[in-house]
């Protein structure tokens, strides 16, 4: 079992996130990386940072090109590595109003870390990118952000248009899956950020993921509610045909007690999510993480198809959002989470 993995299962993180201004980051600037023969993004990161868990830096800093090639890179590929940021508070100034007089009120959760949180800095990675690419929309409104905790609920607020727009919420493929209740009921946002989910096995397993068939035969635990369309896309169907079991859970630390005792081959989560239940149930260094991620699933904000004024509202986020993606505020943002989320995550 290589070192990185050890390492990652003691605090396994993912990038993502958001803040603002650079003020609170480290004053340099990315540099740019010609990968070796040998070279992996965990042996880049080691080397870069110290750390081989922090290949999620790399990772984010080159998604586009990473996740074509699976994750993997190649002598002579050029690779940006971006700063390490401090964990310092965030600093974006939202346009937020009270809800009774806000033109645009969204809806949110929390305990849903680092993602959002109202515990978290800033109130989560993306409650910061929301804020920030509210700045940065054309035509800025007020608008405000409530907090219900029962996500349950999330829908038929939205559907109801008690709230007009909600995050954050996964969409499936609705070109291949047009009937889900998602892709029937709402319009998405471009994604505000991308998590990956990979497979956690426990510590000396023969099981690898190098190609899709590798998976074939395995049982896999998610609990339940968690959605499972990246599973059974129209390129794989390893749910309809019956190559890959689906087992579900009540919970996360259910699941990974499945994997301690056998039951299952192994849990697929989200990186975040992942690391955090290793952590909290106390099996690091026996639950780590297989290098190639099963899939990236974009985070979006949703507004129901039935809204008279949804495409408005989603053209106007949209665009802020997409003013703020060619800025270098957005990958401060990426950075700056990610060290909020290491620091935690490693803090005794």
């Amino acid at each position: 079992m290589s070192d990185w993995r050890r390492l990652a299962a003691a605090g396994m993180v993912a990038a993502l996130g958001m803040l603002t201004g650079g003020a609170a980051l480290a004053q340099c600037a990315p540099s740019a990386h010609k990968v070796s023969a040998g070279e992996t993004i965990f042996t880049i990161a080691e080397a870069k940072y110290g750390d081989p868990e922090k290949w999620t830096l790399i990772y984010y800093a080159n998604e586009v090109a990473l996740t074509a090639s699976v994750f993997q890179v190649k002598p002579g590929d050029m690779l940006i590595i971006p700063c390490e940021a401090t964990s310092a508070s965030a600093d974006a100034t939202p346009l937020q109003t009270d809800v009774a007089n806000a033109e645009l009120k969204l809806l949110t959760g929390s305990n849903y870390e680092p993602f959002t949180d109202l515990d978290w800095p800033g109130q989560g990675m993306l409650t910061e990118l929301v804020n920030a690419a509210m700045e940065a929309t054309p035509d800025p409104v007020t608008y405000s952000i409530t907090w219900e905790n029962d996500w349950g609920k999330h829908f038929p607020e939205l559907d109801d248009k008690t709230f007009d727009m909600g995050f954050p919420w996964y969409k499936p493929d609705c070109d291949a899956q047009p009937d889900s209740d998602r892709c029937v009921n709402y319009h998405f946002s471009d994604p505000l950020a991308e998590v990956l989910m990979l497979l956690f096995v426990k510590d000396g397993s023969d099981f690898t993921f190098e190609t899709d068939e590798d998976i074939f035969g395995k049982k896999l635990c998610r609990p339940d509610g968690f959605l499972s369309f990246d599973l059974d896309t129209p390129e794989r169907q390893w749910l309809t045909t019956g190559k890959v079991e689906l087992v579900r859970a009540d919970d996360e630390p259910a699941c990974f007690n499945m994997l301690m005792a056998g039951e299952v081959d192994a849990v697929s989560l989200n990186v975040f999510l992942g690391a955090q239940v290793i952590k909290e149930m106390g099996l690091q260094g026996q639950v780590v993480p297989l290098d190639r991620p099963v899939s990236s699933l974009g985070m979006h904000m949703i507004i129901s198809k039935r809204h008279w004024r949804g495409t408005t509202f989603l053209y106007r986020f949209n665009a802020g959002l997409a003013k703020l993606k060619e800025s270098d505020r957005y990958n401060e943002i990426v950075s700056k989470h990610l060290g909020i989320f290491w620091d935690r995550m490693n803090a005794e």
